[in-house]
């Protein structure tokens, strides 16, 4: 008798069929959300955490989300984040400048009032606590074809030795054979022509000359000009009508670069506000502000009120005049150059650089000495046409003067990115760099932090320009610069390339900030929008059962050469102490962050630090100091401010 199965046996069977064609067509959704549980389950298991560190999202109240592309730590502890328009045309148009001062330690925030678009501004930190910003944007990019008025750089010229004048915004000027009119954008202050004397003791006289970005009056082809011309200034009478004149070459449709502003600013931690300084010389859009010795601040690059590179006129700030001054010689870097401070006074460009300037010049590492403006190549860069978008750091101890550059792209929009990292030690008879371990990609963008373990955490980045082509890159290591190794740790939440950036808190924490990707699909045909999301990395070391205490943690100031004493609980585990700069981070540049090796000695109940002489070591200012045990933990920091060395 043939077999027959049962009524419920049938069923069980269509129903087991059933779910197994369900399975087989939602397979990989169902592996996708088994995966994605099971990754949730690992990275928050206390043995993860303790191995690879943890990520975790920082609550922002929406009033206070904006688009951080500067972050600086204030020594209150808390963290200026600053958008200016935000890389916004919209909320430039509006003049809707933004920045929010937040704390980490009680998450509050509070929005700061903000005079200007300091977007693509320079930031640096001063002997007193103050940050200074410098530069901003004057206009935005047109790109051609966007561009909607005939425009560009009118120079005016002044034959007249016995004033200078200054032409409004809104000062008109027409062709004397064109017959066209165009119009200043911004106000302008035309010097005194140079009188001087020949061998024959004849006077002679030398016009002056600045410039002006002008527009045409009306939308239209017509309105463009193709050749050089000579320009009457309107409103002007008597001799200034001879004196004054415009000439300007080609006024078109081609595409308008970013243009800078003067104007410079001391941010007050304590009062919580911006002040107005005197303005720099130069109009900077994308400068490098790096503290010197002396408490002073060297301001290099940007494009100026034209949009172009400012043609290597660097000044410096004086901030207890709060007057710039320009350095005798000139010296071209591309824009954002990562410049630091070395051990004898001079500075080191490391090659590494953000965004404008040409691919032949301006790009090979040296030291600078300001002094002299001598430049000393130092050869030996892998990927050297790769260093654009990279970043650059001051490895710890900053004694030991060895510079690592990690990964980068080549100039522009090219697709080109780079895993490598090239390390250069300063104390060699002769410097030379040399690679060290790749990082866990080729990318550009990478934040780098320098923690008070002597370890540097590196995160995130993008494989192309501005996360194209959806490269943006889930990856963190942390670097030993000692074993000159590098290991994984905990993958990053979320995506960040152009306009992000890392910080270490006083806690021993990291927060990074920002992206700006140019699209959001893989196409390359969504726009991309721009990630306001602020995570905290909890590195390894906070993930152990104890950790260093420094008690009397009043701020202190401690002058070079100097002692200090902080009581501590179980002083012998103690096996280093480090002085750690605060962090002011921009455009893959955070030429501030430096950990310094402290001497020290111990008893039962107490530590004792003295602080480096050299003040090319410990340039003036605040500093976190922490005491990290024989495991490698750190205590939380203590504020400690260096002054400015007396001059001898």
């Amino acid at each position: 008798m043939k077999y027959r199965p049962s009524r419920r046996t049938r069923r069980f069977g269509i129903g087991a069929a059933a779910i197994f064609v369900l399975a087989g067509m939602n397979g990989p959704a169902l592996y996708r959300f088994s995966s994605d549980k099971y990754h949730a389950y690992k990275i928050n298991q206390p043995e993860y955490k303790a191995e690879n560190g943890h990520w975790d999202v920082v609550d922002v109240p929406e009033a206070y989300r904006i688009n951080t592309i500067h972050a600086a730590l204030l020594h209150t502890g808390k963290v200026l984040l600053v958008a200016g328009s935000g890389n916004n045309a919209k909320n430039f148009a509006a003049k809707s400048f933004r920045s929010v001062l937040w704390d980490p330690e009680k998450n509050t925030f509070t929005n700061i009032p903000t005079p200007k678009d300091l977007f693509c501004s320079g930031h640096s930190q001063l002997p007193d606590g103050k940050l200074l910003v410098a530069g901003g944007t004057q206009r935005y990019e047109k790109l051609r074809g966007n561009v909607e008025k005939a425009g560009g750089l009118m120079f005016v010229h002044n034959e007249s030795p016995d004033k200078p004048k200054t032409l409004p915004a809104g000062t008109r000027f027409t062709g004397k054979e064109n017959g066209k009119t165009f119009e200043s954008k911004d106000p302008i202050l035309v010097p005194r022509a140079k009188k001087s004397k020949n061998r024959k003791g004849k006077v002679i006289v030398t016009a002056s000359t600045a410039r002006v970005y002008v527009e045409a009056l009306r939308k239209g082809k017509k309105y463009q000009t193709g050749t050089e011309d000579n320009y009457r200034i309107s409103g002007l009478k008597g001799k200034d009508k001879r004196n004054f004149y415009g000439i300007a070459q080609k006024l078109s449709f081609d595409k308008k670069d970013f243009q800078g502003i003067k104007q410079a600013y001391e941010f007050d931690p304590k009062a919580e506000r911006y002040v107005p300084v005197d303005p720099m010389n130069e109009a900077r859009w994308y400068p490098t502000l790096t503290s010197l010795q002396d408490g002073k601040v060297l301001a290099v690059s940007g494009l100026d009120e034209i949009g172009q590179v400012v043609p290597g006129k660097n000044e410096i700030y004086d901030p207890k005049t709060n007057k710039w001054k320009y350095l005798p010689k000139k010296r071209f870097f591309p824009t954002y150059p990562a410049l630091f401070l070395t051990d004898k006074g001079r500075i080191f460009y490391t090659g590494s650089n953000a965004g404008y300037g040409p691919d032949d010049k301006g790009r090979t590492p040296g030291i600078w000495d300001l002094k002299t403006n001598r430049f000393d190549v130092v050869p030996g860069i892998s990927d050297s046409d790769a260093l654009e978008t990279s970043m650059s750091v001051l490895l710890p101890p900053a004694q030991d003067q060895r510079y690592m550059v990690q990964g980068g792209g080549g100039v522009g929009e090219d697709p080109k990115s780079s895993a490598k990292t090239r390390i250069v030690d300063l104390h060699a008879d002769k410097p030379r760099f040399r690679d060290g371990p790749d990082l866990y990609a080729k990318v550009r963008y990478p934040s780098s932090v320098i923690l008070p373990d002597d370890t540097v955490l590196t995160t995130n980045g993008s494989g192309d320009y501005r996360g194209r082509g959806a490269t943006n890159v889930l990856k963190a290591e942390l670097y030993n610069p000692k074993s000159n190794t590098a290991r994984p740790v905990a993958d990053p939440l979320v995506g960040r390339n152009y306009h992000s950036g890392a910080l270490l808190l006083p806690d021993g924490r990291v927060m990074t900030f920002g992206s700006d990707s140019l699209f959001a699909d893989k196409a390359n045909t969504t726009p991309g929008e721009f990630q306001q999301q602020i995570d905290l990395y909890t590195p390894p070391y906070l993930f152990r059962d104890s950790r260093p205490k420094l008690a009397d943690t009043a701020p202190r100031t401690v002058k070079l050469g100097g002692k200090t004493t902080y009581r501590t609980a179980y002083a012998s585990a103690i096996t280093k102490m480090r002085l750690l700069r605060p962090g002011s981070f921009t455009h893959v540049t955070n030429v501030e962050q430096r950990s310094i090796a402290l001497d020290f000695t111990r008893t039962r109940d107490a530590v004792t630090v003295t602080l480096p002489k050299d003040s090319s070591v410990v340039p003036p200012g605040w500093y976190m100091l922490n005491a990290v045990d024989d495991r490698g933990t750190p205590s939380k920091a203590v504020w400690v401010r260096v002054p400015a060395p007396k001059k001898k």
